[in-house]
């Protein structure tokens, strides 16, 4: 059995919807609540508190594999009762901030989990994306209420990934061979700026979307409001602030793993289309 956490989220909505096409193997997917699950048919829905990793003793029984991202709960303590439970096999979603930002708090704290990942007796294979399409949803209000998007570094592109083409990448670390003990950096096929996206997604919803640019101190303190002070500035860092060419880089790895072409952000807006009308 694979066991699907955040079963409802970006990915793994998309990942139970994957498996469930093209595998055989039994499905479980976690959610925190099940009269919100939304799974699909055929898949096993499950409600459990990863921060809660001693009530996730009955969600392990039988399962062989797990999907989980890093840092949404206690790591060590859940790593440690998938290993208990007799969990074969971790796929993990980390950051490309790991590689191209280390010093920032969370490329810090996302690190520290593939370590232990790495320590906890389990096989394993770490997905580190880069920036994802789904971020783009912090505009959805504005955008449905008519107000211009604040955006800063309004014209810096980089490579963002569509969380479907992470799924995809998933499913075949879940379900094929080869990729114990591998990690990949993951990215969308082109950089994209903000102004890029914002026109992308006015394409999608068939109407113009304004947008304001503004400074980084504003944005900071925009955004410190909900991800508090080192969040927000490490998001600032990775988006425009502090750019190298690590993070600028477009990799080849979504289409070499999945035999498929990496989706464009374009793609993302068409089909999220309806969050921003």
């Amino acid at each position: 059995m694979i066991l699907v956490t955040g079963a409802t989220g970006n990915i793994g909505s998309a990942l139970l919807t994957e498996l469930r096409a093209s595998h055989a193997e039994p499905l479980r997917g976690l959610t925190r609540t099940l009269s919100k699950a939304g799974v699909p048919s055929g898949v096993e829905a499950v409600e459990g508190d990863l921060s809660r990793p001693a009530s996730l003793k009955p969600v392990f029984v039988g399962v062989r594999a797990l999907f989980l991202v890093s840092r949404i709960g206690p790591d060590a303590d859940i790593l440690d009762a998938a290993h208990r439970a007799g969990v074969e096999h971790v796929v993990l979603v980390s950051s490309i901030t790991v590689q191209s930002h280390p010093h920032l708090g969370p490329a810090r704290e996302n690190l520290a989990v593939e370590r232990l990942l790495k320590e906890s007796g389990t096989a394993w294979t770490i997905l580190r994306p880069t920036q994802f399409a789904s971020n783009a949803l912090w505009w959805a209000d504005a955008i449905r209420n008519r107000r211009p998007v604040r955006v800063p570094y309004a014209d810096v592109g980089l490579p963002t990934v569509h969380p479907a083409d992470i799924a995809s990448v998933t499913r075949a670390a879940l379900t094929g061979t080869g990729h114990l003990g591998q990690t990949y950096a993951l990215t969308g096929p082109e950089l994209i700026t903000p102004r890029q996206q914002l026109e992308a997604v006015a394409g999608a919803v068939g109407r113009d979307v304004p947008f304001t640019r503004i400074g980084r101190a504003e944005a900071h303190r925009e955004m410190a409001a909900f991800l508090g002070d080192e969040a927000a500035a490490a998001v600032l860092d990775i988006t425009g602030g502090d750019i190298n060419e690590e993070l600028l880089s477009v990799r080849d790895t979504v289409t070499r793993i999945t035999r498929a072409p990496a989706r464009t952000f374009r793609q993302w807006a068409v089909d999220n289309a309806d969050a921003f009308r």
